[in-house]
C-alpha cells in the first residue's frame, strides 16, 4: 500500500511538472491589438489576406462593413460599407479584387482592391454565407439558401471567378450548412450539414452527393478544415464542444479531443501540422502527431466572443477578432505563433 501511495505521489509530481512546463510554453504569444471603437456590438465572421500588399480584410457581419487593415502599421486604413451582412471573403491578387459574400441580400460583391470601388455584383440566394475557393479551376463554392432564406433546402453555388458567372449549384437536402472544404487531388467537396449532425460528401464535377457521414453525439458542427497529406477532415462542434477527426476516405472518426464553447472558426497549417480553433473566449491549438493521433498544445485566452480567427503562417501570426463587450471596444488581437 505504501508503495502504491509512493507511486501515486510520484505520478502527481510528474503531472504537475508537465502541466507547469506546458503553461510555460504556450503556442501563441500576444503582441498587440488594433482597436475598432466605431463598431457597435455584434459578431464578426471571416478574414481574408493580401500578403503582397500587407493588408488584412475582416467582415463585420453585424455592422455591415468590411474592415481593411495595414499589416505593417497594424492599423485600420479603410472601411467598405456597401455590404449587407457580409460573411466570407476571397482576395484575388492577380485581378486585384475583393470578393465579399453578403447574406443579407444574397449577393457576391466584387470590389476593386486599389480604390475599394464596387465593380460587379453576382446574385445568389438569400442567406449566402460560407465559401471555399478552388484556385486550380478558378471556382468559388458558396453556401446559400436554407433556413436564412426560408427554404427547406440549401445550395452550394458555384461561381467562375474568371468570367464572374454563376455556373451551377449543388442542391442539398438541408436547411443549415456551414463550412466547406475540398480535396486538391480529387473531386470530393465536404460540407458541415448542421441540422443533420453530419458531414455531406459531394462530387464537385458531377454536382451530386456521394455520402453522409454521421458525427455521433456531436451537434452544432460549425468550422471545418482538411489535411490533404494525411487525408483527415477536422470538424468542431458546439455540443459537446469537441474536435473530431475523420478519415476522409471512409468517414470513420479516428480521434476526438475537447475544444471550448462557442466555436466558430478554425485553421490548419500543413507545414507545422497544427490546428487552430477559435472559440468564444479561447483559441485552442492542437498538434497532429500522425494521421490518427493528436494532442492539445494549449488554449490561449482571446476575449469575449472572439471566435473569428485567421492564421497567416508566412507571417507567423494569428489574428483574432473580438466584438464589442459593453464599454470595451471591438478589436483585432494579434498573436505570434511560437
Amino acid at each position: 500500500m505504501k508503495r502504491y501511495f509512493s507511486l501515486l505521489a510520484a505520478a502527481s509530481v510528474i503531472f504537475c511538472v508537465a502541466f507547469v512546463l506546458a503553461q510555460q510554453k504556450p503556442p501563441l504569444r500576444y503582441l498587440q491589438s488594433i482597436p475598432l471603437p466605431d463598431l457597435k456590438a455584434g459578431d464578426f465572421d471571416h478574414f481574408a489576406i493580401d500578403l503582397s500588399g500587407s493588408r488584412l480584410f475582416l467582415t463585420g457581419e453585424a455592422n455591415n462593413v468590411v474592415e481593411v487593415f495595414d499589416l505593417k502599421a497594424n492599423k485600420l486604413i479603410h472601411t467598405i460599407r456597401d455590404v449587407d451582412e457580409p460573411h466570407s471573403m476571397l482576395y484575388l491578387p492577380e485581378a486585384k479584387q475583393i470578393w465579399v459574400v453578403c447574406g443579407g441580400d444574397g449577393t457576391l460583391k466584387i470590389f476593386n482592391a486599389d480604390n475599394y470601388a464596387l465593380t460587379d455584383t453576382i446574385k445568389l440566394a438569400l442567406g449566402a454565407d460560407s465559401s471555399v475557393y478552388d484556385p486550380a479551376n478558378h471556382l468559388l463554392y458558396v453556401v446559400a439558401g436554407g433556413e436564412d432564406a426560408k427554404l427547406e433546402y440549401s445550395l452550394i453555388s458555384i461561381v467562375d471567378t474568371t468570367t464572374r458567372k454563376h455556373v451551377g449549384d449543388i442542391k442539398v437536402d438541408s436547411g443549415n450548412i456551414e463550412a466547406l472544404a475540398f480535396e486538391k487531388n480529387g473531386s470530393k467537396l465536404f460540407a458541415n450539414v448542421r441540422d443533420k449532425n453530419s458531414v455531406g460528401v459531394f462530387d464537385r464535377e458531377k454536382k451530386t452527393q456521394l455520402a453522409s457521414w454521421p458525427l455521433g453525439d456531436l451537434t452544432g458542427n460549425t468550422p471545418m478544415a482538411y489535411d490533404d497529406v494525411s487525408r483527415r477532415l477536422f470538424v468542431v462542434g458546439r455540443k459537446p464542444a469537441n474536435l473530431v477527426i475523420l478519415n476522409a476516405d471512409t468517414g470513420k472518426i479516428v480521434a476526438t479531443l475537447p475544444a471550448a464553447e462557442m466555436v466558430d472558426d478554425m485553421a490548419f497549417d500543413p507545414q507545422s501540422k497544427r490546428i487552430y480553433v477559435a472559440c468564444g473566449g479561447f483559441t485552442v491549438v492542437y498538434q497532429e502527431r500522425d494521421a490518427d493521433h493528436y494532442e492539445e498544445l494549449g488554449r490561449v485566452p482571446t476575449g469575449f466572443r472572439a471566435k473569428t480567427a485567421f492564421l497567416a503562417p508566412q507571417l507567423k501570426r494569428l489574428y483574432v477578432a473580438a466584438p464589442r463587450d459593453k464599454e470595451k471596444a471591438a478589436e483585432v488581437k494579434i498573436y505570434e505563433v511560437l
